[in-house]
């Protein structure tokens, strides 16, 4: 059985450990594009970097709608979807400071300034996307 997750319970879940983001974007023939993320959450943002030539760094400046999907594929199962639309910025100082914190969640403290030196740099962005909608169940153990 389902059940819907609280907002407090859903920004928990999705902040959790080092859990990746599947995000989708839209294509240009108006196809999905999903690939996988490193993410944080600030407030009511999702925040990660890209590469501005990448697929999805194309797809975003072209179409900033976004879904992003993160699940726990173990029982007793849940998952939380956001949808929103993305800004991208290019001011460096931002890239590198969310690069930073992004490569400490998943890296550890202590290689965060090397993630954010190698992902903060001339041709990454900053994704900001706003979030518009949350579907977020997690199941009822038996």
């Amino acid at each position: 059985m389902a059940q819907r997750m609280t907002d407090d319970e859903w920004r928990a879940f999705v902040s959790h450990g080092t859990r990746t983001g599947k995000l989708s974007t839209v294509r240009a023939d108006g196809g999905p594009h999903v690939t996988p993320v490193w993410f944080l959450l600030d407030g009511d943002d999702l925040v990660f970097n890209t590469g501005r030539e990448s697929v999805k760094g194309r797809n975003l400046a072209r179409d900033g709608r976004v879904a992003l999907c993160v699940d726990d594929d173990r029982p007793p199962y849940a998952f939380v979807l956001l949808r929103g639309h993305a800004q991208l910025s290019e001011d460096l100082d931002e890239v590198r400071h969310w690069a930073t914190r992004i490569g400490a969640r998943y890296m550890g403290e202590d290689r965060a300034e090397e993630f954010g030196a190698r992902n903060g740099v001339p041709g990454e962005v900053l994704v900001r996307v706003r979030i518009d909608q949350v579907v977020a169940q997690s199941a009822v153990a038996d």
